[in-house]
């Protein structure tokens, strides 16, 4: 087995994990996540990668941080990330790695989105999360904001035959580090309901692969054949038995998609 070195980055306002050794592989969050979502995949593609895991501002770790809009994340989290690497996000972190992918490509090798839409509110025909969810959502924030999360974390394994397990493991993660920042969650939210990407898309060149579950109510499998008109480069797979977060309910095929295409024309 290969040698694993890890290391956790103190001079960074935001808190960071790298693990492993080789080509240099960044993990983005979702919202009200935090970086121990991803515990299980570190541990399995830093057998081959070096991996990165940031808390993102507001979040876990570095809930005392905050960011005001999605250029001022991406500048936060690109102070201490690695010059030139592969990003993937999940959901709220994929449009964060899009965004960065659009404005900063040179840091960026490839792309890969997971259960993420360029366009994540719902606006006829475009598939999505529908506004009075997100605005529900937001008023409940401001009353209880421990509730509303884990009504989110239901939300996102909705439909999966795994549900209850894949909220549990979701729960426990979130639980494990220190509980978010309002007004983070509230800007994270806005950024939900506000963006719209579809337009620049079309400028992303470099190799993307972008990854979604069958069962997803949250990012409907139609965005994938959306997407694919917008993206005709880049490649789509859509997990038969997920929902909202396939790196934990089809964990093995979640982990051999993301080798097959990192190793492909590396």
């Amino acid at each position: 087995m290969k040698k694993v070195a890890q290391s956790e980055s103190s001079k960074s306002p935001l808190y960071w994990q790298s693990t492993g050794q080789g080509q240099d592989l960044v993990l983005l969050h979702g919202w009200g996540m935090n970086g121990a979502v991803w515990q299980q995949t570190v541990d399995a593609l830093s057998q081959d990668f070096r991996v990165h895991v940031v808390d993102l501002p507001g979040f876990g770790h570095s809930h005392h941080s905050h960011f005001e809009s999605i250029e001022h994340m991406a500048e936060l989290v690109l102070d201490h990330a690695p010059q030139n690497a592969i990003w993937l996000g999940w959901s709220l972190g994929g449009l964060l790695a899009t965004h960065i992918a659009l404005h900063h490509p040179e840091r960026v090798e490839k792309l890969i989105t997971v259960a993420s839409s360029p366009k994540f509110a719902a606006e006829r025909p475009w598939r999505g999360i529908q506004p009075n969810v997100l605005s529900a959502f937001t008023e409940q924030l401001v009353e209880d904001f421990q509730r509303t999360i884990e009504q989110f974390m239901a939300l996102q394994a909705m439909g999966s035959p795994s549900a209850r397990q894949d909220v549990k493991s979701l729960k426990k993660a979130v639980l494990s580090r220190p509980t978010p920042n309002p007004k983070s969650l509230l800007a994270g939210l806005q950024l939900l309901a506000d963006i719209d990407y579809r337009d620049t898309l079309s400028a992303l060149t470099l190799p993307t692969l972008r990854l979604y579950g069958r069962l997803d109510g949250l990012v409907p499998a139609k965005v994938a054949t959306d997407v694919d008109q917008l993206m005709p480069d880049s490649q789509s797979y859509v997990f038969s038995a997920s929902s909202h977060a396939p790196f934990m309910t089809e964990f093995e095929e979640f982990c051999q998609q993301i080798t097959r295409f990192m190793k492909i024309s590396s």
